[in-house]
């Protein structure tokens, strides 16, 4: 079954990462969310983004399940999902890929 966990979360990963156009900047964003959780205007800032691409890339990784979100007072916080911390290395695999 895990195997079956592992291939589907690749499929899923190439979809999101390699057979997009914006697959680099989704990148950045779950390498960072991997440093430590952060909320959408934090990102903006740490990575130089326009705040409505963060928002249209963190809605991707939450519809994927690779981030999580956390809703605080002060704005939603988002980490990595336990789907992606268990598939960390096919993650770093398919991040070599992109161009």
């Amino acid at each position: 079954m895990e195997n079956d966990n592992s291939s589907k979360f690749i499929c899923e990963m190439n979809n999101l990462i390699l057979g997009r156009k914006g697959g680099s900047t989704t990148v950045r964003i779950i390498d960072e969310i991997l440093k430590h959780p952060y909320n959408a205007n934090q990102l903006s800032k740490e990575l130089n983004l326009d705040y409505k691409t963060v928002k249209y890339h963190i809605y991707l990784v939450l519809k994927s399940e690779v981030v999580v979100e956390n809703e605080m007072k002060y704005g939603t916080l988002f980490y990595p999902s336990q789907k992606l911390i268990n598939n960390l290395s096919e993650y770093e695999q398919i991040k070599k890929h992109l161009k």
